[in-house]
């Protein structure tokens, strides 16, 4: 609420003001300006006059301080990546602001903007975040917008909700947000069918009158569809609905998974990154980048960005404590755009995901026929008087739905694994060569087993003749029959090493001493005829007889 935070941004709003009478002309009417801060402002003046608004003139060194209309010299030659450098219109247009580091007065960054709508938008953020870093939760909370404020009417699925069904979080910049179907108390709500008239229907106040003019130049609300799972970034990836209109949101439910290493180089769940997750939710790229800078913002600047949660054992910058931290986070932010920070390096990409296409379509709404008696009744329900109605323009009509409740799954799977590789090179070497696993068995047996076994008998041969011939010149006798006998092969007659065959027997010389057993001649005194005849033949008689 602007009017809950102007006692809070009193002394920063007169500054803007003055930069916009100096630059543009603009002035309004002589309002009194509260002055009821406690300390916020005591020592906002002095900031606000070392880092002004500026305009440049040519590029050149020189500038005019919008504040106090004077010209001063200007050093530093650092511009951020964004600013409009080269500009369509007259150069002097160009305004900006400078920051310098407090502990070194020559080191300083120019910020240029070719518009000044972004300058001073720009410049009034930078110092709003200071500001507010100041002011403890519990407060901001209570100068947001309640559940019951921001809530006139509530369907889902055809029966009436209220804020028990929200979830509140406070957003830095936006402040307080609410999530329908969290499911923080243990209950996730469920669609019974799709359609516009099964998803959730709600109807948003939105103050148009009590906006801050100089933070947010748009009217209506941001949504975000999300998994319970999943932190919403609404400032990245957030749906803008306006006023005065029926926005109807369909969707279409999206499961992703893609494939981890080798294939990719996403992760799991985030364990293998060396980030702290500071959003204690799911991991997701985001969350990664985001926790990356405000580490590294917490160890350059020694202090955490206003913007993103805060880390264990560390405090929101502001100038009272950080009179650098400006000058630090630009220059941060400048290498994290550049990708010189090492985050994008670091984190990786989710290898699973879910994601809701969004279709929108929008309506006038209320019509001009009922516009009347609505706005009545919508007024009487939030208890306002009934000739004090509410205006269309503080009014958003949004409807979010599923299409239909099929759910799309999209998953990686590799094209080729081990299994579908032997099988591809087991088919060309059966079509090509007729081949097959027999034949590439026996040609391993043959080619590297029947090797392999020739090699190692040779050795385990050569090793056990150096072994003989070892013990042998030890004990200085010369070689026995029974060596011999026992070691045949290893007579120098052998044309080979390998073991004796019969021809290579039949060479070998005998012992001199102590011959070798041999078969003994056969006995021919017991080979006896056995006949049928008694008597002998005359013809085998002996002739010596006659």
């Amino acid at each position: 609420r602007y009017s809950s935070m102007k006692d809070y941004l009193s002394e920063l709003d007169k500054e803007t003001k003055k930069a916009l009478e100096t630059f543009y002309g603009f002035s309004e009417g002589k309002s009194k300006v509260r002055r009821s801060v406690d300390e916020w402002n005591s020592t906002g003046s002095d900031f606000f006059k070392h880092i002004p608004l500026l305009k440049f003139e040519d590029f050149s060194k020189t500038a005019t301080d919008l504040r106090s209309g004077q010209k001063r010299k200007i050093e530093g030659s650092v511009f951020h990546k964004d600013s409009s450098i080269v500009n369509s219109g007259d150069s002097n247009d160009i305004i900006g602001f400078q920051l310098c580091d407090a502990n070194n007065s020559s080191e300083c960054a120019l910020y240029t903007f070719s518009s000044g709508v972004n300058a001073i938008q720009e410049w009034y953020k930078l110092h709003y975040m200071n500001i507010m870093a100041q002011i403890p939760l519990e407060t901001k909370e209570k100068l947001s917008y309640s559940a019951d404020d921001l809530l006139l009417t509530c369907f889902f699925d055809g029966l009436s909700c209220d804020k028990r069904h929200f979830t509140r979080f406070h957003h830095p910049l936006h402040g307080n947000c609410y999530t329908f179907n969290s499911g923080e108390n243990g209950t996730i709500l469920s669609t019974s069918t799709g359609g516009s008239e099964y998803g959730l229907q709600v109807v948003l106040y939105i103050d148009e009158a009590d906006y801050n003019p100089f933070l947010v130049t748009s009217t209506g609300a941001k949504i975000i569809v999300h998994d319970q799972n999943e932190y919403p970034f609404i400032e990245d990836i957030g749906t803008e609905i306006e006023t005065a209109a029926a926005t109807s949101i369909g969707m279409h439910f999206t499961r992703s998974r893609k494939l981890s290493k080798p294939y990719s180089d996403c992760t799991e769940t985030g364990a293998d990154i060396p980030v702290e997750n500071l959003y204690n939710k799911s991991y997701s790229l985001q969350i990664c980048l985001h926790s990356c800078f405000q580490k590294a913002m917490v160890d350059s600047c020694g202090c955490a960005q206003y913007a993103q949660p805060l880390p264990a054992g560390a405090e929101y910058c502001n100038y009272k404590k950080n009179p650098n931290w400006m000058y630090c986070y630009y220059r941060l932010h400048e290498k994290f755009v550049k990708e010189q920070l090492g985050c994008q390096q670091i984190c990786k990409d989710a290898c699973s995901f879910k994601e809701w296409a969004l279709t929108t379509s929008i309506a006038q709404w209320p019509s001009t026929v009922s516009e009347d008696w609505m706005l009545r009744v919508l007024s009487w329900d939030k208890g306002q008087k009934i000739n004090k109605k509410l205006n269309k323009t503080d009014l958003a009509n949004l409807m979010v739905f599923y299409k239909d409740l099929n759910e799309r799954f999209i998953s990686e799977n590799p094209a080729n694994t081990l299994v579908i590789l032997l099988s591809n090179f087991g088919g060309q070497l059966g079509l090509w060569m007729s081949c097959s696993v027999v034949c590439v068995i026996e040609i391993v047996e043959v080619f590297f087993i029947d090797s392999l076994s020739i090699v190692m008998r040779r050795q385990w041969q050569k090793a056990k003749k150096w072994w003989n011939d070892r013990k042998r010149d030890r004990s200085g006798k010369p070689p026995q029959a029974g060596d011999l006998e026992r070691q045949g092969h290893d007579n120098p007659v052998c044309i080979d090493e390998d073991l004796p065959t019969f021809n290579t027997a039949l060479h070998l010389p005998l012992p001199q001493d102590n011959p070798l057993p041999r078969t003994p001649p056969p006995n021919y005194s017991t080979l006896r005829l056995e006949t049928a005849f008694t008597e002998q033949l005359p013809d085998t008689l002996e002739v010596g007889q006659h």
